[in-house]
């Protein structure tokens, strides 16, 4: 099947699924496409993380779909199936967030609908070399066109709790204790405190700052072309210390949050804490290892290039392409977080697809 694909994503996961979404629908065939991972699920890590955290619906607004194009999405099927006008009400008011189920039936049938499995090769891809001709990725020979979607570099894990008996991370399988200990502040943390105190627990929350109370992580007037071309202007140092600026913890404002805490907080059963105590469990909801030296794939294709990198982000142009690496006859993209020095959200479905959809223009006119 690789023989004759001119194309390659490496990395099975959403943002890859995404993309590849992107590539059949803008005319590709499952022929043209080789995807390269470990997993043929595309929702297998998501979903795992989900089921872990208990997540009930998702954060992501109306563009929070794998579909190539950013309408129709879930609420006009959401709609069809319930014969009400209420999702698309909801989603012309960027309030649509439909259920971690719907999503996941959307991935399965969007899988079997394009021929994902027909184009998924097997296989951990630990080196992409620029060759004459393309890039050759790994043992599965030379790709003109390479989208690389390795996905988070592992869990975040602060140093301080990493030898503790008593820490596991928010994205692992767990149970509750009856004293918990949340270390971390936002959507993950605040997902934590009320799945405790539902389970009866008593909750500490180890904080270093207050969390921002908003509805997504990325402003939005970066998601439009007006904000984004303000970003694209930044210089590499102030582009970095904004997207820093991103990570702070944060959490959507909303009664359905903050009438649990209140009420436990009342009762004796929440506080806010610089330490764990005597905490019986430490959960630690803080995210992924962020930069590009946490990625063996990623790191070795810097190293041996000698790329533009930038406080541990690789400097993109703005298409999500690398420019050292891509010209008029090949191209190498980045999708999913490690893109986001090209589109801050890009750690989002609607940001695997802006890198998708370019990657598209180059795959179909090169």
């Amino acid at each position: 099947m690789t023989a004759r694909a001119a194309c390659a994503i490496v990395g099975g996961g959403l943002a890859g699924f995404t993309a590849y979404a992107t590539l059949r629908g803008g005319g590709l065939e499952p022929g043209e496409i080789a995807v390269l991972g470990t997993d043929p699920d595309p929702a297998a890590a998501w979903r795992a993380r989900a089921a872990a955290i208990r997540q009930r619906r998702m954060r992501s607004e109306s563009d929070g779909h794998c579909y190539p194009r950013s309408f129709p999405g879930l609420a006009v099927r959401s709609a069809r199936r319930t014969r009400s006008l209420e999702p698309l009400v909801a989603s012309a008011c960027d309030r649509y967030r439909p259920s971690v189920a719907e999503f996941l039936e959307h991935v399965d049938e969007l899988r079997a609908r394009t021929g994902w499995d027909g184009s998924f090769v097997p296989g951990r891809v630990e080196r992409v070399r620029a060759v004459e001709g393309g890039f050759e990725v790994g043992p599965h020979g030379v790709f003109r066109h390479v989208f690389l979607a390795p996905g988070h570099p592992g869990l975040a894990v602060p140093d301080a709790f990493r030898a503790d008996p008593r820490t596991v991370h928010a994205y692992e399988p767990h149970d509750y204790a009856s004293r918990v200990a949340v270390v971390g502040a936002g959507m993950a943390a605040a997902t934590e405190w009320l799945n405790a105190l539902a389970a009866g627990a008593s909750v500490v929350s180890v904080r270093r700052r207050e969390p921002l109370r908003r509805p997504l992580n990325v402003p939005r007037p970066l998601f439009t072309r007006r904000g984004l071309a303000g970003y694209h202007r930044l210089a590499p140092a102030e582009r970095a210390s904004f997207l820093a600026s991103l990570l702070a913890p944060s959490y959507p404002i909303g009664t359905e949050w903050d009438a649990p805490v209140d009420q436990a907080a009342q009762e004796g059963r929440f506080e806010v804490s610089s330490s764990v105590g005597g905490a019986e469990q430490v959960i630690c909801a803080t995210g992924f290892r962020r930069g590009f030296r946490h990625d063996p794939l990623l790191g070795r294709l810097v190293g041996e290039h000698g790329l533009e990198t930038e406080s541990g982000w690789i400097v993109l142009a703005p298409d999500s392409t690398v420019p050292a690496l891509t010209d008029g006859t090949r191209t190498l993209a980045l999708g999913g977080a490690p893109a986001q020095w090209a589109y801050p959200a890009a750690d989002t479905l609607a940001g695997a697809k802006y890198a998708a959809r370019r990657f598209l223009a180059r795959c179909r006119t090169r």
